[in-house]
């Protein structure tokens, strides 16, 4: 190979790893929620379907390997029990459908710790932790961790709630985001609740991508009941090139009757009163 068509090949390559390097994932996650510190009662089991459309998304892959968001179905199972008034874990199963192709991103793991009866609090707060084994398509690393602290204030019918989100990777290609998100809403009436959510990923922590390479993304959302049925839907715009233009977003949830209750007067919701679909909240008579 003669010198300039080495110097060409070398420069082709260290670009492209360039591109590797500041590339960001874009594609729509398989949770869309902001945590309101709220867990299902002692004994309880609870169950979430996430489901995430990118109507209008990226059309590159966000790394070699990886897909392209744009017209991908996100979403997971999502199994909760409550330990104590304070614990609670957690099980998800992620999976993309993408060209009529089913992917699955094996599992998910996390543990939640929250000051107990946050559903009736004015001030409330929690974190929690999520390993995660996660497959090449989704993506450069096989593990990572999500640290997300939770701090949320209300004060009548409205609602503030934070969650400072700091994502892990682990490996050759590992590093730590911040991704942040937040809500703010207010009750209409009882069950029904509408307002706008905000979800970031600014990049490395220390060295954060430019404006235009972060995501930035607002979704309007209502949170209600159908029955026994907890429903949360919204509809997100992308704020940023890097950011998917166009997200439907939904979540179902059921949380099953506690063993050795009645379920007349002890059954618990699988929403909290003030936020329903922020997460799984148990409602229950006060301690």
């Amino acid at each position: 190979m003669r010198p300039r068509q080495c110097r060409d090949t070398a420069g082709a390559a260290l670009i492209a790893l360039a591109a590797v390097g500041h590339c960001t994932d874009a594609r729509a996650t398989d949770e869309i929620q902001v945590y309101n510190a709220g867990i299902a009662a002692v004994g309880q089991l609870t169950i979430q379907q996430h489901l995430n459309y990118v109507g209008i998304g990226r059309k590159d892959p966000p790394f070699p390997g990886g897909f392209p968001s744009n017209h991908s179905l996100n979403g997971t199972p999502e199994f909760a029990y409550g330990m104590t008034d304070w614990w609670e874990l957690g099980l998800y199963l992620p999976f993309a459908v993408q060209d009529r192709q089913f992917l699955s991103d094996t599992f998910k793991l996390r543990t939640l710790f929250v000051s107990p009866n946050a559903d009736k609090r004015n001030l409330f707060y929690g974190i929690n932790f999520e390993l995660s084994y996660e497959m090449p398509k989704f993506a450069q690393t096989r593990w990572g961790l999500e640290i997300r602290p939770i701090i949320g204030v209300r004060k009548a019918d409205y609602e503030f709630i934070v969650n400072p989100i700091v994502d892990i990777g682990f490996g050759k290609y590992g590093e730590a985001d911040f991704a942040p998100a937040a809500r703010v809403a207010r009750k209409l009436k009882d069950d029904v609740y509408v307002g706008l959510e905000y979800y970031a990923d600014f990049g490395k922590i220390g060295a954060f991508s430019p404006r235009a390479e972060q995501q930035h993304t607002l979704f309007a959302v209502t949170d209600f009941k159908v029955g026994d049925v907890d429903i949360d839907f919204g509809v997100g715009y992308g704020l940023t090139r890097a950011s998917d233009r166009l997200v439907v977003k939904t979540i179902i949830g059921y949380a099953f009757q506690v063993p050795g209750t009645k379920e007349s007067s002890e059954r618990a919701s699988a929403s909290g009163p003030i936020n329903p679909m922020a997460h799984m909240s148990a409602r229950t008579t006060p301690y």
